[in-house]
């Protein structure tokens, strides 16, 4: 009984951590850059049977209850690093990469990276994001007045008719190794690769829109919340029969 109603709450778990990644994406659909994050099921998994094997000797209607329910295993938050579509904002200070790369931001606890590239100015001139992390370029902060000022394809950044830097786009071999950090961040536990001109796409007057499709989370928001409901329902019956059986004992 006990082992039945293990599983089962694991399985019970599992769907409310789903249903709260799943409001995390849907409330960051517009924000931009932003990673769809999802739950995937550990390869190596080794612990207790699916819930309809545990469920298998109590009764063939409850077995069958449960027959579609799959099996209580831990699993991984993991985010889906694809690149976004882009839309047009007008804005100087919005920028996007096409392709590969991520910009590099200085904050207090050393170098981030992101793909959110709402920035703007602050009190000393230089681009920073939305938490006055400074944007990197090739020599360091990138320095501005508050007139205007042009991002080429290639990252060169120019004011006045002078070229003030380049950005300082970097490129992970593996992307799904950053770290978040949180306000579209992360951190490189590897080394990444600084990408020459050539190789680096920048978009300016443009922002990456979240890799999330609303319908998608809506869909797998109602499939997990059917599942769980199977899973309470499977419980409610297990609770009955063991009762019931009870209740006959008592009467023997």
């Amino acid at each position: 009984m006990q082992e039945i109603l293990a599983i089962a709450l694991r399985s019970m778990q599992q769907d409310a951590a789903r249903l709260d990644q799943i409001g995390t994406n849907i409330a960051n659909v517009s924000t931009p850059g932003y990673k769809r994050q999802t739950l995937v099921a550990r390869a190596d998994n080794a612990l207790a049977p699916s819930f309809t094997q545990a469920m298998s000797g109590v009764a063939a209607t409850q077995a069958e209850a449960v027959a579609t329910l799959p099996a209580a295993r831990p699993f991984d938050l993991v985010r889906d690093m694809s690149a976004g579509t882009l839309r047009a904002t007008g804005r100087d200070l919005d920028l996007s990469l096409v392709g590969p790369g991520w910009f590099e931001v200085q904050t207090t606890e050393g170098p981030a990276y992101t793909r959110q590239g709402d920035f703007q100015l602050d009190a000393r001139g230089r681009l920073v994001t939305a938490r006055g992390e400074v944007v990197q370029g090739q020599s360091g902060d990138i320095q501005l007045t508050s007139g205007p000022f042009s991002v080429d394809a290639t990252g060169r950044v120019v004011q006045d008719g002078r070229a003030i830097d380049r950005l300082r786009v970097v490129s992970f071999t593996n992307a799904d190794t950053l770290q978040p950090r949180g306000a579209g961040l992360f951190i490189a536990e590897t080394q990444g690769v600084i990408l020459g001109e050539s190789d680096v796409q920048v978009r300016q007057g443009f922002l990456e829109n979240a890799n999330v499709q609303h319908a998608r989370e809506m869909v797998d928001l109602m499939q997990t919340m059917r599942h769980f409901e199977s899973v309470q329902r499977a419980v409610q019956g297990y609770d009955d029969i063991v009762g019931s059986a009870i209740r006959k004992l008592g009467d023997a």
